[in-house]
């Protein structure tokens, strides 16, 4: 049984480290410290392996659990009935039931992640249209809807934002703003303080 508890854990720690990249920006918010966001951006690529090892691991304790008694061996069947008569949760199918439902939570968080974050779009009075401006910043490092809704929310802080889209999958954000309060080097630094990088800039 000790060998499912260590399957239990190594299940768990790989769905957690395959989350880890977008957990971090929503724990960054809760801190206060947007700078640390992307610090796991970097596990992105290694993501689809961390779940493949995650379901693996989870489906082989689950199979230690349910294997039919008859292709099991005389010592597993004595072990077992060892276990029966002092009964413990963390053995139970109840238990490797709660694991692996937390450990898809986990390996959902990137889709759900942006729930975390408060609504921080304002209502702009523009007064000129003239003065409004609309930019697109190229920004590295984003991996999941987690990491958008960290951008949007750092650079609605700012003055004369009327909209922020940003956008793992292009990898940029379209940025709308009133030129009279804000400007592009305040929001390049916006961005730029969650972590993640402005590459470049164009009109929009």
């Amino acid at each position: 049984m000790k060998s499912v508890n260590k399957l239990f854990g190594a299940g768990l720690l790989t769905a957690f480290t395959a989350s880890l990249c977008c957990i971090t920006p929503v724990l960054a918010l809760v801190a206060g410290t947007s700078g640390i966001a992307s610090a796991f951006s970097w596990l992105e690529p290694f993501r689809p392996f961390l779940i493949g090892i995650t379901i693996l691991v989870l489906a082989f304790a689950w199979y230690q659990k349910l294997i039919p008694t008859a292709i099991r061996t005389r010592k597993e069947i004595d072990c077992e009935c060892e276990t029966e008569l002092k009964p413990k949760f963390a053995q139970s199918k109840t238990f490797l039931g709660i694991i692996t439902v937390f450990a898809i939570v986990m390996l959902a968080f990137p889709y759900y992640s942006s729930i975390f974050y408060p609504n921080t779009a304002k209502q702009i009075m523009v007064v000129d249209k003239a003065d409004i401006k609309t930019k697109e910043f190229k920004i590295s490092g984003m991996t999941c809807t987690s990491c958008e809704a960290n951008v949007d929310h750092e650079v609605n802080k700012l003055d004369g934002i009327i909209n922020s889209k940003a956008s793992y999958e292009n990898g940029n954000a379209v940025i709308e703003f009133d030129s009279t309060k804000t400007n592009e080097t305040e929001i390049e630094s916006a961005i730029n303080a969650t972590g993640y990088t402005v590459t470049a800039k164009k009109d929009h």
